[in-house]
């Protein structure tokens, strides 16, 4: 539990200070004041004051927060004249949207920087585009499709991996694909239709998808990227992973995927202790994954995260001025139980877990 613990400090260590770096330094840039740079909530363990900042470390390791000179109305209001330039509240809206973006978009940056490093280091790992199994009574075997077959083209497309085969394949609407094959050094060429085939997605879901009855060899190889190509791929990856969070968001409020899979830190630090233990690369792979969920949550629009105040800013831009005080403070109450809420539900599925064998 002890290792568990020290990496789940690391992950989280990380996360916030480049979330809380997004808004400090998209905060300077637009002229605001920062007053306060904390890592972790209450009472400080260090600090140290640089320029009007005060950089600190906090005993409770679970976030973080930026203060800015003049972030509240009240305290704006009762700045000298000659400090309101430095003003949160004084900026347009278009410039607090930025501050109050920065945070996410940080961690979505974070997700793609660890990726580009990855793929530029190391490359990424394939299948080999190798039949290894023909499947009884598919259309692969009517086609006449051996074991050993190695998959050069489908449909004048080149194949790379077995992945392509795979993508292309689950594309391919039922229509019949030109394949062309190589076996003991001779090229021959095939016309196989795919066949649908009820599978389960990745939320446990029936869904009918195309196959033509192959199973690969197991074998891998890997292919190295060049800048261009690992930047590209870690850009589409880190989208892939924003929009498989996002939809696994939706099938949580709408029922198709159970609440249970909800996790807290007890999770996150368990998670984090395996993927350390498995290596650097499981490991700031899995601080990727934890710093887009992270940023997507906190584009929520509950008021006391970021994307509350989005909300908040969005409805000002619509009807010319601020949310008034009395409404901003019933909607942060209101924020605040939802989020408490939601702490409590995911502190009693990790203990649950914990207790049920889920998290050894």
């Amino acid at each position: 539990m002890g290792y568990s613990l020290f990496a789940f400090i690391i992950v989280i260590g990380v996360l916030v200070f480049v979330h809380e770096l997004g808004h400090f330094l998209v905060a300077r840039a637009c002229g605001v004041g920062v007053e306060v740079f904390s890592l972790g909530f209450g009472p400080k363990i260090f600090k140290i004051k640089r320029g009007m900042t005060d950089y600190c470390i906090s005993a409770i390791p679970l976030g973080g927060y930026v203060k800015m000179t003049g972030e509240e109305p009240g305290a704006a209001q009762a700045l000298d004249e000659k400090d309101r330039h430095l003003s949160f509240t004084h900026k347009s809206v278009g410039q607090r949207a930025l501050i109050a973006a920065a945070g996410p978009a940080f961690n979505f940056f974070l997700a793609i920087v660890i990726f580009y490093l990855l793929y530029q280091t190391s490359g990424v790992y394939m299948g080999l585009p190798q039949v290894g199994q023909v499947v009884d009574d598919s259309a692969a075997m009517a086609a006449g499709i051996k074991n050993g077959d190695v998959i050069k083209e489908i449909d004048s497309t080149p194949v790379q991996s077995f992945e392509d085969i795979s993508r292309i394949v689950s594309k391919s609407d039922g229509k019949p694909l030109a394949i062309l094959v190589e076996r003991e050094g001779e090229v021959h060429s095939f016309t196989i239709t795919p066949r649908t085939q009820e599978g389960k997605n990745l939320f446990g879901e029936t869904v009918n998808r195309f196959v033509i009855g192959i199973i690969g060899t197991g074998e891998t190889f890997n292919h190295p990227l060049n800048p261009v190509e690992a930047a590209i791929r870690a850009v589409f990856d880190t989208y892939g992973m924003v929009k498989l969070t996002i939809l696994s968001v939706v099938k949580m409020f709408t029922g198709a995927v159970s609440a249970d899979n909800l996790g807290g830190p007890i999770m996150i630090a368990k998670m984090a202790g395996d993927q350390a233990k498995a290596g650097f690369e499981n490991f700031v792979w899995f601080i990727a994954l934890i710093s887009v969920n992270l940023g997507i949550i906190n584009l929520f629009p509950i008021p006391v995260l970021d994307g509350g105040h989005l909300l908040f800013l969005s409805i000002e831009a619509v009807k010319g001025s601020p949310v008034s005080t009395r409404v901003r403070e019933k909607m942060v109450q209101f924020g605040a139980a939802v989020l408490m809420t939601l702490m409590i539900f995911v502190f009693y599925n990790d203990i649950v877990k914990l207790f049920n064998g889920g998290l050894q």
